[in-house]
């Protein structure tokens, strides 16, 4: 079953850390999709499974940001 979830992250201001976010995000097992929007402040990650919140949440603090949780 394939899972889309669109998160809020706090930290990201440009292309950069878009691209570190979506680095990290994409090595964890089952991504196949990661939209960053540092202006929104958001990352969209689709997945051949549902994702555990902490290794989405551990992946984006090695980004060096915060993840504040699923967006509303």
């Amino acid at each position: 079953m394939s899972s889309t979830v669109t998160y809020t992250v706090t930290g990201m201001s440009c292309g950069h850390c878009e691209k570190s976010v979506s680095s990290e995000l994409s090595a964890l097992a089952g991504v196949t999709e990661v939209a960053a929007n540092a202006k929104a402040g958001t990352v969209t990650v689709s997945s051949q499974q549902p994702l555990a919140l902490a290794d989405v949440r551990a992946a984006v603090d090695e980004a060096g940001y915060e993840l504040v949780g699923p967006a509303a």
